[in-house]
């Protein structure tokens, strides 16, 4: 603990603060023994007002030491956020775990030498394809399908639990947020980073993924939540023949209960950013 001191002006403080107490303390000394063996009663008059200044100075130093020691050596608090990976299909390998410390440039899992890279549109003009009103109807009538709805929560769904908006992007940063996320992409093969944000969830409960292209399922999971009950997370994808032209849709599930949909689409040409 104290080598997280080294380096700072914590120590200099620290050691100013002791030696001004020492200081005081030798005067409050001082001046007792002359208020105890001056022959006159002025000087025993003054000694033993310095006396009292000085105790009062010597406390006042000596409570400031010891809160401003208290605060220098308190434990060091862990900041770092607590962070889902998720992966596409299973459980967190040692593969997947390599992917979240990796570099913004890395985090695709695939190298540049094996993989196209995408051309990614900028949607600023273009109408979003998430998941609006009009669209109530058509979340009702979805199923999860029986083969992603494998297992029995142990927890409950609670007023808290809430699922953030699905951003898509072809890289993640350190802090697992999309990197220039859209919703337009070229055709290609290349890794689909998924990320959002959750609340209110408690190990125990289960979630699935479903990823659809056309309506039709090509790709899922289930799982049994062991993340926490907040932070930020990502779904990956990387289809083996890569993407097709068309649309794309994400939903996410908790308990049966479907949370997130949000739909992304393939372009047939290779667009490039900003045209």
């Amino acid at each position: 603990m104290l080598s997280n001191l080294s380096g700072t002006i914590t120590p200099w403080i620290l050691g100013t603060l002791i030696l001004l107490l020492l200081l005081a303390l030798a005067v409050v000394f001082k001046s007792w023994r002359e208020m105890k063996r001056s022959p006159y009663f002025f000087m025993r008059l003054q000694a033993e007002k310095r006396l009292q200044t000085y105790s009062f100075a010597s406390l006042g130093l000596l409570a400031a030491s010891i809160i401003f020691a208290l605060y220098a050596l308190r434990p060091a608090v862990d900041n770092t956020p607590l962070v889902a990976v998720l992966t596409n299909a299973k459980p967190v390998t040692e593969e997947v775990a390599a992917l979240a410390d990796s570099t913004a440039n890395t985090l695709a899992g695939v190298s540049p030498e094996t993989a196209g890279t995408p051309q990614i549109v900028s949607t600023a003009n273009e109408e979003p394809f998430f998941l609006a009103e009009a669209d109530s109807l058509v979340q009702a009538a979805l199923e999860l399908p029986q083969e992603l709805n494998r297992f029995e929560p142990t927890a409950e769904l609670n007023e808290a639990t809430a699922l953030g908006e699905i951003s898509f992007s072809t890289k993640i940063d350190d802090d697992y947020l999309a990197v220039d996320p859209t919703n337009i992409f070229a055709v290609g093969s290349y890794t689909m980073y998924a990320t959002f944000s959750y609340d209110g969830m408690e190990d125990g409960m289960v979630w699935s993924w479903v990823w659809r292209h056309d309506g039709e399922v090509v790709e899922g999971g289930n799982e049994v939540w062991e993340y926490g009950q907040d932070g930020p997370g990502y779904i990956y994808y990387n289809p083996e023949n890569g993407f097709r032209a068309g649309l794309y849709t994400l939903e996410v599930w908790v308990n049966g209960e479907l949370f997130m949909r949000s739909n992304m689409r393939m372009t047939g040409s290779a667009l490039s950013s900003g045209n």
